[in-house]
């Protein structure tokens, strides 16, 4: 089956890729020549995914899913949530200014409690007529707590700093093969994928 993932990040791509294995053909959005900045203006994690996901179908007519993800730390009232990407001031995607403001922000408070969330919007054509669709949500979450410094290097965002419940590492630590079972996009993930073969 083959489905756009409203992404050009390759991390993502290749852990989608991975999570859903070989019976499903995973394109970009360079792949079908998407180059535009699609807008991710929603005050949820919900209404960006769905924001992505309607605007390629809407623009190329193609069934597709789009995902935003967000970590939301207890003692912070929920930040950098659907900032994460852009948490850090002026910045955009800069994991290490991100994870310095998080660390600095919660200092030596103890409360280190924290969860990353996924949610998937699929958007599918219905009965081949572009004009009609139906869209899907699918969501994932891990809790864990946020570290007192970085550990490990595998991985991406704020993996350093993140340690999943009932683990003693990092997911940069970790590594893929390991973060790839037990992660909030792998949960998200495994249920979409657990849609596309039932409607196979």
């Amino acid at each position: 089956m083959k489905i756009v993932f409203a992404t050009n990040n390759a991390h993502k791509l290749q852990e989608i890729r991975e999570i859903l294995g070989p019976s499903f053909e995973i394109v970009s959005l360079n792949d079908i020549g998407c180059h535009e900045d699609i807008p991710e203006t929603g005050n949820s994690l919900e209404a960006n995914a769905h924001q992505k996901a309607e605007y390629i179908f809407d623009h190329y007519h193609v069934d597709c899913f789009a995902d935003d993800t967000g970590l939301e730390v207890d003692a912070l009232d929920g930040e950098p949530g659907v900032h994460s990407a852009r948490y850090a001031e002026g910045t955009d995607h800069d994991s290490e200014a991100n994870m310095k403001k998080l660390l600095t922000k919660l200092g030596d408070n103890p409360n280190r409690k924290a969860r990353f969330r996924t949610v998937i919007s699929l958007i599918q054509m219905e009965g081949g007529n572009p004009v009609c669709s139906r869209e899907y949500r699918f969501e994932g979450v891990v809790e864990g707590h946020i570290a007192y410094e970085k550990h490990g290097t595998e991985g991406f965002g704020y993996d350093p700093v993140f340690i999943p419940d009932g683990y003693d590492k990092s997911f940069a630590e970790l590594g893929e093969e390991v973060k790839n079972k037990i992660s909030h996009r792998a949960r998200a993930v495994k249920k979409l994928a657990d849609w596309l073969n039932n409607e196979e």
